[in-house]
């Protein structure tokens, strides 16, 4: 099986969420992804449970398919062998706080002198210049900066943070996307460039209704719950024994929920309910209305009628509903694999379905240092220097 983006290779010193998973993407396409992590205890994820025989699954779930190195980059011999590393490779990913790399000497400065074409992206909380450079950024504090947090939940109540860590997945597609853009320019002009990527903008970056409502005249979004800001009924639903969502989202669909799933016509002579903007605009008497027919039955009810009629629905799953959901399993989205230390695991799977160059599960995350001596062999370490290495606290495994 081909893969898009073998040939390609990539470095990668950062940790937790935002740049393993765009590296995870990077090396599930055919990249050779070489994880190099901090002396001696790793990426910081290794100690975060569930755990399996000691091994992490929160780390096995963002650092599959990739080789595994631990290598003290504080010590001269260290650095050394980072440095010979980099000359070769295409990418380097990074989440350091700004100013770490270029104590450590591994700043973009330094190694485009040592490699050129490389392309040096650095994800962290605020970005690498600005007042709040030099602040420590978790996904949370994005959440919140960029408005995020003050915009959902239920209205009058307190800022909820989205149910998972949205800003630092934002900043992990925009590292990945910003990462492909930069080696189609390097393909055509043979030079590498540094990209500056933080959890706030890329956060910030997606909300773009929010932005047109504020830009266009001034409207600040408030907490809606599941409602939509501008179209109606498009929300969650209470039925006669659970919630649903329903999209009615625009006049033809409406029309056809209130005449052919509720059968209420009078609704289509309410003026409130004229429009999609009217709708929106007095959502608790709609919702009043809609809830006061929908709690005649059950959840399954409404459901199978809605889909019938073609109008956009949805049960509301728990996690594992959605992880055992005939069409979630049909699509490939949990795939199974064998770790070496921890044995049958499961995984997400891709989400994007290539017909040429699918993503491919090819091996597990590495357990600590598993691949140092394969990898310091690559670059024509001799045996016996590995071991003096691993003597002088230069790289570890376990």
């Amino acid at each position: 099986m081909k893969l898009s983006l073998e040939g390609l290779k990539v470095v990668d010193l950062s940790q937790v969420l935002a740049g393993p998973y765009c590296t995870m993407v990077l090396a599930d396409m055919g990249a050779e992804v070489i994880k190099i992590e901090k002396y001696p205890n790793g990426d910081d994820t290794r100690t975060m449970g569930p755990f399996i025989n000691e091994e992490s699954h929160m780390y096995m779930m963002v650092n599959r398919n990739k080789k595994g190195a631990c290598i003290n980059l504080k010590t001269p011999e260290g650095l050394e062998l980072f440095k010979e590393l980099i000359q070769s490779v295409d990418v380097l990913v990074e989440n350091y706080r700004p100013g770490v790399t270029k104590k450590l000497g591994i700043d973009y400065e330094t190694l485009k002198e040592i490699n050129p074409g490389l392309i040096y992206c650095s994800i962290s909380g605020y970005g690498q210049t600005g007042p709040y450079s030099q602040k420590g950024g978790y996904d949370i504090m994005a959440q919140g900066l960029s408005g995020l947090m003050h915009m959902t939940g239920e209205a009058g109540g307190r800022p909820v943070k989205v149910g998972f860590a949205v800003n630092d997945i934002a900043a992990a597609q925009t590292a990945l996307q910003s990462i492909l853009m930069a080696y189609i320019y390097k393909l055509r002009s043979g030079e590498g460039q540094y990209i500056d990527v933080s959890l706030v903008e890329s956060g910030l970056a997606w909300t773009v209704w929010e932005a047109a409502a504020y830009f266009g005249n001034g409207e600040l979004p408030e907490r809606t719950g599941t409602a939509h800001r501008v179209s109606a009924p498009y929300q969650d639903f209470k039925t006669k024994d659970d919630y649903i969502l329903i999209g009615a989202g625009n006049q033809k669909l409406w029309e056809i929920f209130a005449t052919k799933v509720v059968n209420r016509l009078d609704w289509l002579d309410n003026p409130l309910f004229a429009t999609n903007y009217s709708r929106a605009q007095n959502v608790k008497v709609l919702e009043a209305e809609i809830e006061c027919e929908l709690i005649k039955h059950p959840a399954t009810h409404w459901l199978q009628r809605l889909n019938e009629h073609g109008v956009p629905a949805s049960p509301i799953y728990s996690y594992d509903q959605t992880l055992n959901d005939p069409h979630i399993l049909e699509r490939g989205m949990v795939l199974s694999y064998e770790h070496p230390v921890a044995g049958p695991m499961h995984t997400l799977g891709f989400p994007a379905k290539f017909s040429q160059t699918p993503g491919q599960l090819m091996k597990a995350a590495p357990t600590l240092g598993q691949h140092n001596e394969d990898i310091l062999k690559s670059l024509h370490v001799p045996d016996e220097h590995i071991e003096h290495l691993k003597a002088a606290k230069v790289i570890h495994s376990k």
